[in-house]
């Protein structure tokens, strides 16, 4: 093999190992979705945030945004009230939870949860 194609073959497996990691590294950076099922504990409707707290007695603060999806709520944040229970889809950076989605327990699944 003379030094040309050496040279190729290992810039070619430069080329791979980069494109490689590149890949690797846009897949783990991609948000990941929690769920929680709870009883909202308070609403601030000035900082949009929510505490919920679950079976297991953990509590989550989690804010919403204008790009939240509520299901079972007429207006986002208006529908949210304490004692409600909720589902709650977020995504968590920083140590900041962050609505995807909240789903107000219809009353089956109320009666179901307690």
């Amino acid at each position: 093999m003379s030094m040309a194609w050496k040279s190729r073959a290992g810039l070619l497996a430069t080329v791979a190992v980069v494109l490689t990691i590149g890949a690797w590294q846009s897949a783990s950076g991609e948000d990941v979705v929690h769920l929680v099922k709870g009883v909202v504990k308070s609403v601030d409707k000035d900082s949009k945030t929510m505490v919920v707290k679950a079976a297991d007695g953990t509590e989550h603060t989690i804010k919403w945004t204008d790009q939240t999806t509520m299901e079972g709520i007429k207006d986002t944040g208006k529908g949210v009230e304490e004692g409600t229970k909720v589902s709650v889809k977020y995504t968590e950076k920083g140590g900041e939870k962050t609505a995807v989605g909240v789903k107000v327990a219809g009353k089956a699944t109320a009666k179901a949860v307690e």
